[in-house]
């Protein structure tokens, strides 16, 4: 039975692995097996509101501006596509809008296509600790290709087609949103500084797309009022401290120690999976 302590340890840990490159989904999966208790629908909603929330307390400003930059490229869109084309290369606020929204679309797809058949296909804690040693692999080889200095004045479109493509892999059990969004990003000559801010904003329409689905499964109420705040308030605390941290780490630290974490979670993880 799911209680107030196990609600807010499971927050913490959605809000950290969530913004942190370790995989939300592969903690989320081992953590209540390890404690022996399962979450149900309505609270697994209620934690990614939470994280959302997170977000949206901690780039609130950059979210601003981006619904600002969208309304007004609308407005150029209106005026003829020269002009919308024109605007979006001089004015970098709209132009971080539709990189957003570009980068949002094969996340979409690939969320909505694929989610229910690789949920099926690799359930089990194996596949978590073998695509967690995939994450980490990432994160090492993307440390060593991060010299880059692009930001959103001259990020491409093709670019952020390609980080969205890489998010949209977080489908699998183990593979980090935020790791494979921020290690693609470095690949592809993004500022650190930036590639991390992209990562954690590209990250508002898949989580609002992911609770839109499950919203309706929150009417079941398959935990008590109580235990269901206290994993938001939790998922949002931690969530925060996690984009405060890793926003602070990119600048000056190595990915490298998350890719250790990773390649020592994965390996217990198929061993237990393996014993047990």
């Amino acid at each position: 039975m799911l209680d107030i302590l196990s609600a807010i340890i499971l927050g913490a840990v959605q809000g950290i692995s969530e913004f942190l490159p370790i995989s939300s989904s592969g903690h989320l999966v081992l953590v209540p097996a390890l404690l022996g208790i399962e979450t149900g629908l309505a609270f697994d909603t209620i934690l990614h509101i939470g994280t959302l929330v997170a977000i949206f307390t901690f780039f609130w400003k950059d979210i601003i501006n981006l619904i600002k930059g969208f309304i007004l490229s609308i407005i150029d869109l209106t005026e003829g596509v020269d002009i919308f084309k024109r605007e979006l290369h001089r004015v970098p606020e709209k132009r971080f809008a539709w990189l957003i929204i570009v980068g949002t679309i094969p996340t979409g797809i690939m969320g909505i296509l694929l989610k229910d058949a690789i949920e099926t296909i690799f359930r089990g804690t194996l596949f978590v600790g073998i695509f967690l040693l995939v994450t980490a692999a990432v994160l090492y080889y993307s440390e060593r290709h991060s010299s880059g200095q692009i930001t959103q004045k001259d990020m491409s479109f093709k670019q952020a087609l390609i980080v969205g493509i890489c998010q949209g892999l977080a489908v699998f059990p183990g593979i980090s949103r935020s790791g494979s969004t921020i290690a693609s990003g470095l690949c592809l000559g993004l500022n650190r500084e930036y590639a991390a801010r992209y990562s954690f904003l590209l990250s508002i329409p898949a989580v609002i797309g992911a609770g839109l689905i499950q919203i309706k499964d929150i009417a079941t109420l398959d935990a008590s009022v109580s235990v269901l705040l206290a994993g938001f308030i939790s998922s949002v605390i931690f969530g925060y401290l996690s984009i405060k941290l890793l926003m602070k780490m990119i600048k000056g630290w190595s990915l490298d120690i998350f890719a250790y974490y990773c390649t020592i979670i994965g390996i217990i993880t198929i061993i237990l999976s393996v014993v047990l």
